[in-house]
């Protein structure tokens, strides 16, 4: 995402974050993506101002006095299935980062911030928000010369399962050597969806599949990686199909 062609100023995100100089670096980086930036200095100021301003993407710290982040994802996400939560980690925190996204969270980045991680963060979740407005599921099959592709775009959470069961079916029945998983920049996975992910590819190494994983972002490989999720394909983190 360009800081020319982010979305209109009337766009709000709440950041949420006890440190003074960091909230200040969030509202000018924010406001040069085109974005509003509404400040809370812990978790539970940070309820308060998701329920107050209902934005669509949240950027929280986790570790803060009063109300710490896991606290506040958990409250926002009762207010709000539907919204774009991204925690803030610190360096080697993937254990943190498994626990937000098993309490729903869509994306994590780590600190310190850079820049360009942060323009990503931020365009997948408007391209996940744009998908959540046009269609009701994300995962598509195609055909390459020697594997069936599945381009998951948007969440894989627990309401993808049907969709993901059929489409893995579909991709067998193309009979290609490799099933190739193809994450599309905007794809987030939840708890829900790491658990269905581990699910199906376990049912397809032990029916002697080959499956490759494409396109998956550095933070879920990490993610991959702790969990074993990672043993369970032919390669990693996977490439265009052999």
């Amino acid at each position: 995402m360009s800081e020319t062609t982010a979305g209109a100023t009337d766009k709000k995100i709440l950041v949420i974050d006890d440190e003074q100089p960091t909230l200040n670096m969030f509202r000018l980086l924010l406001s040069a993506y085109g974005y509003e930036a509404i400040t809370a200095v812990n978790g539970a100021e940070g309820v308060q101002a998701f329920e107050r301003e209902r934005p669509n993407i949240v950027l929280t710290d986790i570790k803060m006095p009063v109300m710490d982040g896991i606290e506040a994802l958990r409250r926002i996400k009762e207010l709000d299935p539907h919204a774009e939560v991204v925690v803030i980690t610190g360096h080697g925190e993937v254990e943190l980062a498994i626990r937000a996204l098993n309490l729903d969270a869509t994306d994590f980045i780590n600190k310190p911030v850079q820049r360009q991680a942060l323009s990503q963060a931020l365009a997948r979740a408007e391209e996940r928000i744009a998908i959540s407005r046009t269609r009701g599921r994300d995962i598509a099959v195609a055909e390459e010369q020697e594997a069936a592709v599945l381009r998951l775009r948007g969440g894989v959470t627990a309401h993808s399962e049907p969709f993901l069961v059929r489409a893995m079916a579909q991709a067998r029945a193309l009979a290609k050597p490799v099933i190739v998983l193809d994450f599309d920049e905007s794809a987030s996975i939840n708890g829900a969806g790491l658990d269905l992910l581990t699910r199906l590819l376990r049912e397809a190494r032990d029916n002697g599949e080959t499956v490759r994983i494409r396109g998956l972002s550095e933070n879920f490989r990490k993610v991959f990686e702790v969990l074993g999720i990672a043993l369970l394909v032919e390669s990693w983190p996977g490439g265009d199909p052999a």
